[in-house]
């Protein structure tokens, strides 16, 4: 099989990267400067031309706080370019997986969101996340679609990163400890999409399915957890309110989301975050 990534230099195109490596399908990593998905008729063109049946699409914006003034651009990549997707995939019998987010929530309830629970997204960002979701299943091409949060891996700007360097720099550092979620290391999620692909799983499964690790923990847990396992106690976490740190967007509360129907469907097991953080962290070098 012929399979296109898109957004291959962020986290998730990377981890699938290092995974792909001894698979006898073909793999065709693309990032905005050799495929331009807000364009159709060169995703058409890169489709025929190499005769892609699989198009996994990581390309995504996720500037939280700049989509509140972006939003044409977060808007075009977000939505335009997923449309594009959906209807070239539609065109050419090829099958889109996408990765969306737990954005497209808006985080006011106490139980973990299913995959047919109703979307109220607060911002820009999980607006035009919503919206490439909507355009997908409007389109009505074959597709599978995950919904991932707190995403994070060895590769790119990501908040163990972040707090790896803070915690090495100040004697002290606040976190909010009242947004609840589940970190998802990049290389756990490649993982299984590297099985679902490879194993042809996606046949016949076509729909939406939530994944992060196991385990549900606030930032400020996350934080120091990462402390922890880089052996750093020199420099104290506090943990502080939302409304300490004002910012431009509201971010969702509670954004757990329940795993059960990737779990069943698949039969998968999905690794606790604790270990998944230990693995991300000896990567990037503790």
């Amino acid at each position: 099989m012929n399979i296109l990534i898109t957004g291959a230099n962020g986290q998730l195109g990377n981890e699938i990267h290092n995974l792909e490596k001894d698979s006898k399908n073909n793999y065709f990593f693309t990032s905005r400067e050799n495929l331009d998905i807000t364009d159709k008729g060169r995703i058409q063109k890169y489709i025929s031309d190499n005769r892609i049946e699989i198009i996994i699409n990581c390309a995504a914006y996720t500037a939280v706080e700049k989509a509140e003034e972006e939003f044409k651009r977060a808007d075009l990549v977000n939505h335009i370019a997923v449309k594009n997707l959906a209807e070239v995939s539609k065109e050419n019998s090829v099958f889109l997986i996408h990765i969306s987010t737990d954005y497209v929530f808006g985080g006011v309830g106490n139980l973990p969101y299913k995959e047919d629970d109703i979307a109220n997204p607060l911002g820009i960002y999980g607006k035009t996340k919503f919206a490439g979701e909507q355009a997908i299943k409007d389109i009505g091409c074959k597709a599978l679609i995950i919904r991932t949060a707190w995403l994070y891996s060895s590769f790119g700007n990501n908040f163990v990163k972040t707090m790896i360097r803070l915690i090495s720099e100040k004697e002290s550092i606040k976190v909010v400890y009242d947004q609840i979620g589940s970190p998802t290391y990049a290389g756990d999620l490649a993982k299984i999409i590297i099985d679902i692909v490879e194993t042809r799983k996606y046949i016949d499964n076509e729909g939406i399915y939530h994944f992060t690790n196991e385990g549900v923990i606030s930032w400020y847990d996350f934080a120091v957890e990462i402390a922890n396992q880089v052996n750093n106690i020199k420099c104290r976490i506090l943990p502080c309110r939302s409304d300490e740190f004002p910012t431009k967007v509201k971010r969702p509360a509670y954004s757990v989301l329940d795993k059960a129907k990737i779990k069943e469907t698949f039969n998968i097991d999905i690794p606790y975050w604790k270990e998944s953080l230990t693995k991300c962290i000896k990567k990037i070098g503790f």
